[in-house]
């Protein structure tokens, strides 16, 4: 068994918490406005409320979408994977801010995403890895739910470069839910190219072997991933994110200088 290290820090309300899991990382040499409140990715302004708020995103195909309705998470706890040494090896020296709550859902991001999440920063690059957890929904309804992850991103920070991470195989041999999340990613090679500022980043990794099981060295229990599945992840990311930050004008300019 792994032992993920934990990092000391101050207890916070249990409502408060913002521990690693799927959701919005954002990457980037970010800056907090003179007169922001509060520490950055530690708690928001107020309590959000328990009700799902009733604003409804719409699929490219017109029908309602039950994965893209924003709504405040009721019970959000983690165990801090993200904050491993690869964490701080990776991703730390970009400044990021790892804004992943453990059980997040497409409506708990977008629900965030509305209530305050992207104010006050000027990120480069938002990661977002999201949907293995929207159990009651269809394939289509999530990818939907990302779709519109993307637009409000796109509408909050248009000068954010976004990269999707597809979903990740789950569960020891071949089952429904896997299946779900490949087709999730095969609906997103589709819709995500129209879009403006996207791309997806297959996130496969070999974990399937050629028997169709996942190993327990890569997922300790077969859906979370252990300190060498997180590297098989984490590495090609962080080449990317590297490209896509020597390719925005401010580099550029920096390095001419």
């Amino acid at each position: 068994m792994l032992c993920w290290p934990r990092l000391p820090r101050r207890p916070l309300p249990r409502a408060w918490r913002r521990p690693p899991g799927a959701g919005v990382a954002v990457l980037a040499q970010l800056r907090r406005k003179a007169g922001g409140a509060g520490s950055w990715g530690a708690v928001p302004s107020s309590h959000p409320p328990r009700k799902p708020l009733l604003m409804r995103y719409r699929m490219s195909q017109g029908d309602s979408n039950p994965a893209a309705i924003p709504h405040a998470a009721e019970d959000i706890q983690g165990d801090d994977r993200w904050m491993s040494q690869i964490w701080r090896e990776l991703f730390s020296p970009l400044h990021a801010l790892n804004f992943g709550i453990g059980g997040d859902t497409t409506g708990h991001v977008l629900w965030r995403l509305k209530n305050g999440e992207l104010e006050n920063i000027k990120p480069k690059v938002i990661v977002v890895w999201v949907g293995t957890n929207n159990h009651e929904n269809t394939a289509e309804e999530v990818a939907g739910g990302i779709e519109a992850i993307v637009q409000l991103i796109n509408t909050r920070q248009p000068q954010a470069k976004i990269i999707v991470l597809g979903l990740l195989p789950r569960g020891e041999k071949p089952n429904p839910l896997r299946q779900k999340n490949a087709k999730v990613n095969q609906l997103l090679k589709v819709s995500l190219p129209k879009l403006a500022n996207v791309q997806l980043l297959d996130t496969d990794g070999g974990f399937v072997h050629s028997d169709g099981a996942i190993s327990c060295h890569d997922m300790f229990d077969f859906l979370h991933l252990t300190g060498g599945g997180y590297a098989k992840i984490c590495k090609p990311l962080h080449e990317l994110i590297m490209q896509l930050l020597e390719e925005t004008p401010e580099e550029k300019q920096t390095t001419i200088a």
